[in-house]
């Protein structure tokens, strides 16, 4: 038997997400991994042991799994939020929404005067034009702030941005322009919208800042704390990362070694366009391979391939199938933007596939959906290998037919349930109507299935926050309160697992994380109240004392 000691957690309930024990009341740590859960009698056969009663009258959950995120979420409070929601940021302070054009120009405006530097470009984050009726916020609205200075408003889907005059100037954006998302008004000069990476990317000194900033050990440990506020234990950076840029492996290593780091992190690796001129040479499986088989620590995890395939659906970038938008902005195409040739993703998905890797696909729109789904198939029949766990991310539109497919291919899902909250009366009224609306982020569709499904916030798209993601899938409350897609709602149980369990086998970590049993990684989050026992309308207020990882206590709110 080991030497190193036996601690003894108890609590007002322990939920296990475990089928053969539920419920426990005490918990058994040894080093950082769970010895035992039952009662403190249950445990003593361990031997001599410290009693640890700190969260006596508290409720412990396995740590919640965040499963699409990004460190983004860390890096954009380094600039002005011009979002529509109230939004805390990471030290506590609460930003207002702007809910209205005149209400971003006038923050902007307030942050423009704070500028030194002539030429600094202002950028700010988390614009929501489906919500500034009337108009969207163009160029000629940042004008109103500065005709000299260069201005970035990145918007809150992560898909868009907004720049002024001045910022098109420098950049060379004008009526030429051959980009695709080099959004132009009636008579064809670029209104100042930027839509899809590729146009973004044009902006001199825009979204590579917010590039630069997510790179900083800033960035990293806000995103950490971030989790830690909201009971998530593991969280996975979903190809935001570039990790084939010197010094970013170095850099979560030096973040993630730290013991006092509150969070374990899966870092996807992200793939970027390149040419397939020989469908079986993919030259950045093998970096991937390297970084899942040599570089992996106990807070550090690989072995997962990001693909992004469409766009935004509020931002009308998505690729879903006909009829298409409903309400789309003037002069748009009809239907959104491929960032990944189709033709391309049967080989692209069979490269990473044949080398046991796990690819999850951005995927909003059903077109998009099917296309990826189409390209597993294919690479299954390539490649004959079970237990990928292959997962379409976001799918939001995916349609019943698309789940059976799933189901029989063994693929997963990572649903974004918060879309329900945040943009759900958008969605019904502007974007792709009532009846899509219904049946989007469609987790009793996907639970009736087979599918094992997860659900997330994207974060920072919307706010982290497990909570409120499992209220979302619960409830499927819109912000105006309206019930859409009442068919569509999960239980609470079921949303938990979605949280927990079933989130780790996304990740292939459920043999280490997702229940509290003896074996697994000691990793707890840390209520003040048991989610069975409130409303389903109350699951998002529970409050969040903080969490517990590999044994190690982590308050919620502390430095």
């Amino acid at each position: 038997m080991s030497n190193e000691s036996v601690e003894i957690f108890t609590a007002k309930r322990i939920i296990t997400m475990s089928p053969a024990l539920p419920f426990a009341q005490a918990i058994a740590v040894r080093g950082d991994r769970i010895l035992g859960v039952g009662t403190v009698d249950d445990l003593s056969q361990w031997g001599d042991y410290e009693l640890n009663e700190q969260f006596k009258d508290h409720i412990l959950l396995p740590g919640f799994v965040e499963a699409h995120s990004h460190v983004m979420a860390g890096a954009v409070w380094e600039f002005p939020y011009v979002g529509f929601y109230d939004r805390a940021d990471p030290a506590g302070r609460t930003w207002l929404g702007c809910q209205t054009i005149a209400a971003v120009v006038d923050r902007l405006a307030e942050c423009e005067r704070d500028l030194t530097d002539p030429d600094q470009t202002l950028l700010a984050w988390g614009l929501d034009p489906i919500f500034l009726e009337g108009e969207r916020l163009v160029a000629k609205h940042l004008d109103q702030i500065s005709t000299t200075r260069p201005i970035f408003v990145f918007h809150a889907s992560g898909h868009l941005a907004t720049v002024n005059s001045e910022m098109m100037r420098r950049s060379g954006i004008d009526r030429h322009t051959p980009t695709p998302g080099v959004a132009k008004d009636v008579d064809g000069e670029p209104n100042g919208e930027l839509q899809e990476p590729a146009a973004m990317s044009l902006a001199q000194g825009g979204l590579s800042a917010i590039g630069i900033a997510m790179m900083s050990p800033n960035a990293k440990w806000n995103y950490a704390r971030e989790a830690r506020n909201c009971g998530v234990t593991t969280i996975a950076d979903l190809g935001t990362t570039r990790l084939a840029l010197d010094g970013q492996l170095e850099a979560w290593r030096q973040a993630t070694d730290d013991a006092n780091y509150p969070a374990r992190v899966v870092v996807a690796f992200g793939h970027f366009d390149i040419s397939l001129e020989n469908k079986d040479s993919n030259p950045m499986v093998s970096l991937a391979v390297r970084l899942r088989d040599e570089e992996e620590t106990a807070k550090l995890r690989f072995g997962i391939v990001k693909l992004v395939l469409d766009g935004s659906i509020q931002g009308f970038t998505a690729r879903i199938s006909w009829p298409h938008y409903v309400n789309p902005p003037p002069g748009h195409p009809g239907n959104g933007l491929w960032l990944i040739p189709p033709e391309q993703m049967a080989d692209i998905v069979s490269s990473y596939h044949e080398a046991g890797l796990t690819v999850h696909c951005h995927c909003n729109g059903d077109e998009a959906a099917q296309v990826f789904i189409d390209a597993v198939e294919t690479a299954l029949q390539r490649h004959p290998r079970w237990d990928h766990r292959h997962t379409v991310q976001h799918c939001q539109l995916t349609t019943t037919a698309q789940y059976k497919q799933m189901a029989a291919l063994g693929m997963n899902a990572n649903i974004f349930s918060n879309h329900i909250f945040h943009w759900g009366d958008q969605h019904a009224s502007t974007t792709v109507g009532e009846e899509r609306a219904a049946g989007m982020d469609a987790c009793a569709t996907a639970e009736r299935e087979g599918v094992k499904f997860s659900v997330h916030s994207d974060a920072p798209i919307t706010p982290m926050g497990h909570l409120h993601t499992a209220w979302c899938a619960v409830n499927r409350l819109t912000a105006s309160g309206r019930v859409l897609g009442p068919e569509e709602r999960i239980s609470v149980a079921k949303a938990l697992e979605a949280c927990t369990i079933d989130a780790a086998h996304q990740l292939k970590l459920d043999h280490d994380i997702g229940s509290l049993e003896a074996g697994k990684l000691a990793d707890f989050a840390v209520l003040e109240e048991d989610p069975f026992e409130v409303s389903p309308e109350e699951l998002k207020d529970i409050p969040v004392w903080g969490t517990v990882v590999g044994g190690i206590s982590h308050v919620a709110g502390s430095k």
